[in-house]
């Protein structure tokens, strides 16, 4: 089933490329605009939200701008705007809050990009959508899983210069807070909410054990 594109996810793509791009010439903007470990603790905590409209490149950029609306219209389809605006939010703010936890001693540790945002939309449709086939062969409940299993795997070996806390952060979020806009879905779609929380509980479990 193939969703139109809807307003706010236009804007939202929109904006990110045009301040992607500024940052792209300018350094001293894309600096002060970044998630950044020592600037966030002198007090800039808008570097939280801030940092999710600014990409390395061109490359990371249509990446996540293509995914974003891939999966977009799934959530506002059955959400409305409002809700899709909120979980974008919400998952931009929660994976870089995570990123904080994980980092927050490293003090120039840097990320920037609308990952986690993004990964907050796809299991806010995965939960919505579970039946969905991602890139034509794998069922969205089994991408879902897999994602969050090997975002574990990535944070505790730091694979890749790739910010997996950001990513695992913002599907947290966006899976909270679709459970919350749609509490039936506990009930209608219980195996895929479970399956999901299982390597959630498993990532919080081994920061409680300090294993990662």
């Amino acid at each position: 089933m193939l969703y139109d594109i809807d307003i706010v996810t236009i804007v939202i793509i929109g904006i990110t490329c045009l301040i992607s791009f500024k940052g792209f010439k300018d350094y001293d903007f894309f600096d002060q605009y970044k998630f950044n470990i020592l600037g966030i603790q002198r007090g800039e905590s808008y570097r939280f939200f801030t940092s999710g409209f600014l990409h390395l490149d061109i490359q990371h950029l249509l990446f996540n701008m293509l995914t974003l609306y891939f999966f977009a219209g799934i959530v506002v389809y059955s959400l409305g705007t409002v809700a899709f605006l909120i979980i974008y939010i919400v998952s931009l703010l929660g994976g870089n809050f995570l990123s904080y936890m994980f980092h927050k001693d490293e003090y120039h540790y840097s990320a920037i990009g609308a990952s986690g945002a993004v990964s907050g939309i796809i299991y806010s449709a995965i939960l919505l959508l579970p039946e969905m086939m991602i890139y034509g062969i794998i069922p969205g409940y089994i991408f879902g899983i897999g994602y969050l299993i090997y975002s574990i795997y990535g944070i505790k070996k730091k694979v890749g210069n790739i910010g997996h806390d950001a990513h695992f952060g913002g599907a947290v979020a966006g899976y909270l807070v679709t459970l919350v806009y749609n509490t039936d879905l506990i009930f209608t779609q219980t195996i895929t909410v479970v399956a999901l929380l299982i390597p959630i509980v498993v990532l919080f479990v081994l920061m409680r054990l300090g294993k990662i």
